[in-house]
């Protein structure tokens, strides 16, 4: 049997190993990207410079979000919420919250069902060819890992 406080540390654990992926892929977006420029001076861009950081820029994101969410990083804007008192903020947060889980936790399984799906039919991306499900796939994961923190947030 997991215990809450275990769950919890993984959970920590995991999303900052996400973030610091998220990093290598922010790294990574920004060696393709000034690569691509400094070789294009020399009219020898890199094929798939763009596709590359696009995949990188949606890993990205996936990745970051549930570390995000543990640090409180996200904007938020609380006009509203900053007015209530606390019992009636402490509700508006869980529903919120709730909300959240209930929206990323469908785009998840979609997302994987999509996944599955760009597997099956061998889908590759269209300069480079590289199979796509597996980018899919990683931003599944960083989604699930968010929505797994998101849970953590409603005790």
């Amino acid at each position: 049997m997991i215990r809450a406080g275990h769950l919890t540390t993984a959970l920590t654990k995991g999303a900052t190993f996400s973030s610091w992926l998220a990093a290598a892929c922010l790294l990574g977006m920004m060696g393709a990207t000034c690569l691509d420029v400094a070789l294009r001076f020399f009219r020898y861009p890199i094929a798939g410079a763009y596709e590359t950081v696009g995949f990188l820029g949606a890993l990205m994101v996936a990745f970051a979000l549930a570390d995000t969410t543990l640090k409180g990083g996200h904007i938020a804007v609380e006009f509203l919420a900053d007015k209530l008192p606390p019992a009636p903020r402490k509700w508006l947060n869980r529903t919120v919250t709730l909300v959240l889980i209930i929206l990323f936790g469908l785009l998840t399984l979609r997302m994987g069902r999509h996944a599955l799906e760009l597997k099956e039919a061998a889908e590759v991306s269209m300069t480079l060819k590289i199979p796509v499900w597996p980018v899919v796939t990683g931003i599944t994961a960083g989604m699930g890992l968010f929505v797994a923190v998101l849970v953590t947030r409603l005790r």
